[in-house]
């Protein structure tokens, strides 16, 4: 029973002690934050796109958190950009950092691919693009038809992939607003020093560690 009680206090002590660090002190560390001046909130196309996000599943195979080199030396030779800071997230709720990569990290695909042509054809048939690709197709979100309307947005499709029939693709609401969702993900934009001083580099060096060891040699 005398032991029990140290004991007790010491495993309080570090659920406590873990508490304040993990959550307590982050926490209070973003409440102040402010998003990049390059950084603009999302539309209300882009935020209705970002919830198709969501339900279909994006999130299951494609992240959207760049890495640094201290982390991984592939991110930014595959032209990912940049790896992320807390400032990219800031209009995000919920974060969708994701933690699988069946498919590319998509943080920053409004600036690498920045056709709505492209990601259209890409939503409906991904083999039209690469006949290698393993993403599932979504043609739920677009509807044929005999003759496309002034307003609709025709999908372009290589001929093998076109209706038989001689019907045309358009793109319902849904993939437009999709679409403009992904097109919005660009944080290429050079990040602060403030913003780099809050992320996790991996093993690189931070500034102050690299001018400690270099005054040590």
């Amino acid at each position: 029973m005398n032991k029990l009680l140290p004991l007790l206090i010491g495993a309080i002590g570090v659920l406590l002690l873990a508490t304040l660090m993990i959550v307590i002190l982050p926490a209070w560390q973003m409440r102040t934050a402010e998003p990049p001046e390059q950084l603009e909130p999302y539309t209300d196309q882009q935020v209705l796109g970002r919830r198709q996000y969501v339900a279909n599943g994006c999130v299951y195979c494609h992240s959207q958190q760049p890495r640094s080199t201290g982390q991984t030396l592939f991110d930014g030779a595959r032209g990912w950009g940049r790896a992320s800071t807390p400032g990219d997230y800031f209009y995000d709720a919920p974060h969708l950092l994701g933690t699988m990569r069946t498919g590319p990290d998509l943080l920053n695909i409004g600036a690498r691919i920045t056709s709505r042509d492209w990601h259209l054809t890409h939503l409906y048939q991904p083999r039209a693009i690469f006949d290698w690709s393993i993403m599932p197709s979504y043609p739920y979100m677009f509807e044929e038809k005999d003759e496309a309307s002034p307003n609709d947005v025709v999908v372009r499709l290589p001929a093998e992939f076109q209706p038989a029939d001689g019907k045309v693709v358009v793109a319902r609401k849904e993939a437009l607003n999709l679409v403009d969702y992904l097109l919005s993900l660009d944080r290429t934009y050079p990040a602060s020093e403030e913003e780099l001083q809050k992320r996790d580099r991996g093993y690189e060096d931070r500034p102050e560690t690299a001018e400690v060891a270099a005054n040590a040699r």
